[in-house]
């Protein structure tokens, strides 16, 4: 898969089964599988790589990292708990571009830390999957051979990006993982302010039936056809009037 242009493909947005089903296969290693769930999900990872647009780098280089970021997601993602995969692909997106920042010099962390934070990340994410449930501090120093005190001290220096599978409460007996936090408040909350005052204000423009046809099709992650069948319309109408009012926000935008 090459993405060397942001030229997106007007592809439609996966249910959360069919994702599901796909992620499964790509798991198993086909590899048709992940690139489906990727491509459908550029439009996410565009989303989120545009709130770094200030970083001082160029938005097709960060698109590039989101890409790595969303190939991890569907490859590290546990189809056994209950967490929507767009909850966990933002925060896979947005730890791949920190990782990124943070490697390139914007943020130092020295490499004897780095080291550690490494590997003991590795060793959650494994232990995670294996148990269903998150290690404790202990657990992970048992594991990996480094002490408590190094461990807090190499997660907490190398806290951006956080790991999902981070402990939040290392020392309480119900552990609970940095990524049950976010799927909580839902991680698509971290793009709500992308250009929210202007998107709002020219969304307020469009007619009713406009406006439904976006919320649903962008903020509720509906498909054209499901759309089609809420609102009495053909998949076809839905598909011309998407585009028409895609056409018409991107020129007002």
């Amino acid at each position: 898969m090459n993405y060397s242009m942001i030229d997106l493909p007007d592809l439609e947005l996966l249910s959360e089964e069919e994702t599901r089903y796909y992620i499964r296969l790509a798991q198993q290693g086909d590899k048709s599988a992940l690139e489906k769930v990727v491509e459908h999900n550029l439009r996410l990872v565009l989303k989120v790589s545009y709130r770094f647009k200030n970083s001082g780098y160029d938005l097709q280089d960060l698109f590039q990292v989101g890409v790595i970021g969303i190939i991890k997601a569907v490859e590290g993602f546990d189809l056994e708990r209950g967490i929507k995969f767009s909850t966990y692909a933002v925060a896979k997106i947005i730890g791949e571009i920190r990782l990124h920042l943070r490697d390139d010099g914007l943020i130092k962390v020295s490499r004897s830390l780095k080291k550690i934070a490494r590997v003991v990340r590795q060793k959650e994410e494994e232990l995670s999957q294996k148990n269903n449930q998150s290690p404790s501090i202990s657990e992970l120093a048992s594991e990996t051979g480094y002490s408590r005190e190094d461990i807090i001290q190499a997660l907490e220096a190398d806290k951006n990006p956080a790991s999902i599978y981070q402990t939040i409460n290392p020392d309480s007996n119900n552990d609970l993982y940095l990524l049950d936090s976010l799927a909580n408040k839902s991680a698509e909350k971290e793009l709500d302010n992308f250009d929210k005052l202007e998107l709002v204000e020219v969304l307020r423009r469009l007619d009713k039936r406009s406006r439904k046809i976006i919320f649903l099709r962008y903020f509720e992650d509906k498909t054209q056809q499901e759309i089609a069948e809420e609102i009495g319309v053909s998949q076809v109408q839905v598909s011309r009037l998407e585009k028409k009012i895609l056409k018409e926000l991107r020129m007002s935008l």
